[in-house]
């Protein structure tokens, strides 16, 4: 930002479930996108929601939340909706001016700067075709690898614990043998094993979440 230019608005990170052990991670996981001259970033727990958005019911229930807080919140800079089944992506834009961003896209999006072809693990099978009308959406399906998905990790234990990081550790080796130059991880709650799952498996491992604020902070920081 330019000297005499305000701070922006804070960056409003929604976590559409009710786990606040999900949301403490997405923080933790953005602890190094927050500087002193930056816009703040708050990671919030919409309480009233489910323990994960996994089914289509749990989706459209928890857009109708999404959108509620957005137009709650006008002094924020942007929101980023961190699901990556991006529920009130569209309602939000419908409500305020300011960027709205979904973690799928931006996920999605940073995997393809990063390689021709990408995979993604998703918390749950029940998910992969709502993930796949979102790629068929931004023309990008044909870039898919392959999607996996986890089994019986609930969304707030996928980020932790070694059960759930030797599932997405076979999930992401059936992802690099399908042709994945990249993984993007397909839940929120996988955060706190994206940097040692990048390690094993040797190729870049996308955290949707951290794509997202880094692309509201561009737009933030850039703003005229």
């Amino acid at each position: 930002m330019s000297q005499g230019v305000s701070r922006p608005g804070p960056i409003l990170v929604i976590n559409p479930n009710s786990s606040e052990i999900v949301t403490q991670g997405l923080s933790d996981a953005l602890a190094g996108f927050r500087f002193p001259a930056g816009p703040a970033i708050e990671c919030v727990t919409i309480t009233e929601g489910p323990t994960g958005v996994v089914t289509q019911r749990e989706v459209d229930e928890s857009a109708l939340r999404v959108g509620d807080l957005i137009a709650a919140r006008p002094d924020c800079g942007a929101y980023v909706i961190a699901c990556y089944s991006q529920p009130g992506l569209d309602l939000g834009r419908s409500l305020t001016k300011q960027p709205v961003l979904g973690i799928q896209d931006a996920g999605v999006l940073a995997a393809l700067s990063l390689a021709d072809s990408f995979g993604v693990i998703a918390v749950s099978p029940l998910s992969i075709p709502r993930h796949l009308r979102t790629l068929r959406r931004l023309g990008v399906e044909q870039r898919l690898a392959a999607e996996v998905a986890l089994e019986g990790i609930s969304v707030a234990d996928s980020g932790h614990g070694e059960e759930s990081f030797g599932q997405l550790l076979r999930a992401g080796e059936r992802l690099l043998a399908a042709g994945a130059g990249a993984v993007v991880l397909g839940c929120a709650g996988m955060s706190g094993h994206r940097a040692r799952l990048e390690q094993a498996l040797g190729v870049p491992v996308i955290d949707p979440t951290q794509a997202a604020v880094a692309t509201a902070l561009g737009l933030l920081l850039t703003a005229g």
